[in-house]
């Protein structure tokens, strides 16, 4: 199992059976990224909530590569009248895809469709569990603020290895808090993301990396680079 982070939300989960996920593909307007959208192949992209900076090139990589967009109701159906092919979800539900089990989870935050002329209603912001063919799972937070469904929910239902969580404060938690959801959700990874792509959310994670582990010394935070990968 292959995790890369593209910087802001967006990473490339590569399973073990070859299976490309891509969660929040916000690439060609990242100023971050050291990729091209033309470098990237996905079998399917996730999308957490309508935001640009999250939702960024979803038509894009879904019309050239055929992957199928799982993301919440209102946005797949946005979706599907663009003839795109999706999978639209809700909060607690679980699908199946290969032998990947995804599960959409709640996050708090806003999620109108801010890339369009006139915004439209996003629905409600998400994050999501991958469950893994091995049974190791993923949690991808999306954009959040701490919420107590962290420590009652995400923690115990759903008890996640790696946790991908915001620290950028501004639109979403900050170290403090996030340092704090750490404790409450106890996985055996941390990658920090939402962070360092603008001024308006600079961070220093190895601070965070500092709060982390003075809360809780079995949680092992890893900082990534734009472009550079988690393998195990």
């Amino acid at each position: 199992m292959n995790i890369t982070w593209f910087g802001h939300s967006a990473f490339l989960i590569t399973t073990n059976e070859n299976l490309r996920i891509l969660i929040d593909p916000f690439i060609s307007n990242n100023p971050v990224s050291p990729v091209t959208v033309e470098e990237l192949y996905a079998d399917v992209i996730l999308v957490t909530h309508g935001h640009q900076d999250h939702f960024g090139d979803t038509m894009e990589l879904a019309n050239r590569t055929s992957a199928l967009v799982v993301s919440n109701h209102e946005i797949s159906v946005y979706l599907s009248k663009q003839g795109f092919e999706t999978l639209g979800m809700n909060m607690g539900g679980t699908v199946d895809i290969q032998d990947i089990k995804i599960t959409m989870v709640n996050s708090l935050h806003s999620s109108d469709m801010d890339f369009l002329e006139e915004v439209n209603a996003g629905g409600s912001s998400a994050g999501f569990i991958l469950e893994l063919e091995n049974g190791r799972k993923i949690y991808h937070a999306g954009d959040t603020g701490i919420f107590s469904d962290m420590r009652y929910v995400i923690n115990h239902i759903y008890n996640p290895d790696i946790a991908l969580l915001p620290i950028g404060d501004r639109y979403t938690m900050g170290p403090v808090e996030a340092a704090i959801a750490a404790e409450w959700i106890n996985p055996e990874k941390i990658i920090p993301m939402h962070y360092n792509t603008f001024p308006t959310i600079e961070q220093n994670a190895l601070e965070y990396s500092d709060m982390v582990r003075k809360s809780n010394r079995d949680v092992e935070v890893i900082i990534l680079e734009p472009g550079e990968s988690y393998q195990e």
